[in-house]
Order: C-alpha cells, then structure tokens, then sequence
C-alpha cells in the first residue's frame, strides 16, 4: 500500500504507479477551500490549480488502466467525519 498526500501524487508515490504493475486501486478525496489565495499574474486560484492537479492526476492513472475514485467534499469535516463513519462499519 502507498500514500500519497497531493497536489503533487503522481510526481512523488505515483510514479511507481505509472510505470510499475497495474496493480493500484485509487481513492482521491478532495474538498474545496472557503478561502480561494490568488495565483499572481495567472487567471486562477490555487484552489482551482489543486483541483486541475487532482483531476490530472485521475486521468493519467486511468489512461494506465487504474481504477480511480475521486470524491469532492462540499463540507470537508463533514465529510470525513461520513467516511470514517463509514469506514467503522467496515
């Protein structure tokens, strides 16, 4: 099993998934900040840059073959709270 924390998974842990075995099964969890920073002379946030990075990151794994799940929570502590409730029940 590997980690990855992102925005920058398939530069780090993900490498070996890229070019190793097929043998990875992907859970990206995402949620949007209540706070978008500016990016200086660029024409978006580093929300919406972490989210292209997230969205990148899915469809080079899926053109390798992976199977990836991404989930956005609208309510991030909320949300973790469901999952981990969720995975209690496991």
């Amino acid at each position: 099993m590997t980690f990855g924390w992102g925005p920058r998974f398939l530069h780090s842990t993900g490498q070996f998934h890229k070019g190793g075995p097929r043998v990875g099964v992907f859970l990206q969890i995402t949620t949007d900040s209540a706070t978008q920073f500016a990016i200086p002379d660029r024409p978006f946030s580093f929300g919406e840059l972490i989210h292209a990075q997230a969205a990148g990151d899915a469809s080079v794994l899926e053109d390798h073959g992976m199977p990836v799940l991404r989930l956005n929570l609208t309510d991030a502590r909320g949300g973790v709270q469901q999952l981990l409730g969720l995975l209690g029940d496991i």
